[in-house]
C-alpha cells in the first residue's frame, strides 16, 4: 500500500512571506492548485484522507474528497509548527530565522516539541493507513512533511535528495510499510503554468 503526503495549496501569506496564523485560508490560486491535484488523483484508488484541520490544509483535503467520493478525517497533530507570537509577521523582518531556530518563540513550539508532535502524528497516520485498506492521502504542512523526510520515518529512495522546501500541493509517494521508502518526491506534475506557484512561498506553512 501507499501513502500520499501532500502539502496544502498556496495562500496569500505564503507569497508575501508571512508566518501564517492558524486560520489562514487558501488563495484563489491555492484553491485552483487543490482542484488540479484532486483531478490528478481521480482513479488513483485513494481509500481515505487524513488532514490537518487548519483551513488551508482542510480546503485542500476537501477538494480531493469531492473528486474521490471520500470524507476527511482531521487531527491537530498534523498542524504546522506553532510559531506563536511570530505568526502574522513578515519572515524577512525577523532577526532570527524561525524555521531553523530550536528555541520556542513566545507562545509557540520548540523544535523538540514539534518533533514529538510529528512523531505522534506519524503514529496516527499508521493507524489510519491500516484502517483504510488502500492508499491514504495525508494533507499537512511543509515543515511536518520535511521533518518526516529529514529525520525519519521516511527513507529517501535511490537518487532522491532532500528538497530545501516542500512545494504547494506537492505529493510525496511513499511505501506504507517500513522503511517507508519514498518513490516520488515533492511532485507538482499536476500543476500547469497557470496555477504553478511563483517560487516565493515559505518552506513552512
Amino acid at each position: 500500500m501507499t501513502l500520499l503526503l501532500i502539502r496544502h495549496g498556496e495562500t496569500a501569506l505564503n507569497v508575501t512571506r508571512v508566518l501564517q496564523p492558524a486560520n489562514t485560508p487558501l488563495s484563489a490560486r491555492g484553491q485552483a492548485q487543490a482542484e488540479a491535484l484532486a483531478q490528478s488523483l481521480r482513479g488513483q484508488g485513494v481509500a481515505a484522507i487524513l488532514s490537518s484541520d487548519m483551513p488551508r490544509a482542510l480546503a485542500t483535503a476537501e477538494a480531493i474528497a469531492r473528486v474521490c467520493g471520500l470524507s476527511v478525517a482531521t487531527t491537530p497533530l498534523l498542524h504546522e509548527r506553532n510559531f506563536g507570537d511570530l505568526r502574522g509577521q513578515r519572515y524577512d523582518d525577523l532577526l532570527v530565522d524561525p524555521l531553523t531556530s530550536d528555541a520556542a518563540p513566545p507562545g509557540g513550539e520548540s523544535t523538540a516539541e514539534f518533533d514529538a508532535r510529528c512523531q505522534a502524528a506519524w503514529a496516527l497516520v499508521q493507524q489510519h493507513r491500516q484502517a483504510a485498506g488502500g492508499p491514504l492521502a495525508v494533507v499537512s504542512h511543509g515543515l511536518v512533511i520535511h521533518r518526516w523526510l529529514a529525520h525519519g520515518p521516511l527513507t529517501l529512495g535511490d537518487g532522491l535528495l532532500l528538497p530545501e522546501r516542500m512545494a504547494n500541493t506537492s505529493v510525496t509517494w511513499a511505501d506504507a510499510a517500513p522503511p517507508h521508502r519514498v518513490r516520488q518526491l515533492n511532485s507538482t506534475a499536476h500543476l500547469d503554468a497557470a496555477v504553478a506557484e511563483d517560487g516565493r512561498s515559505l518552506s513552512g506553512g
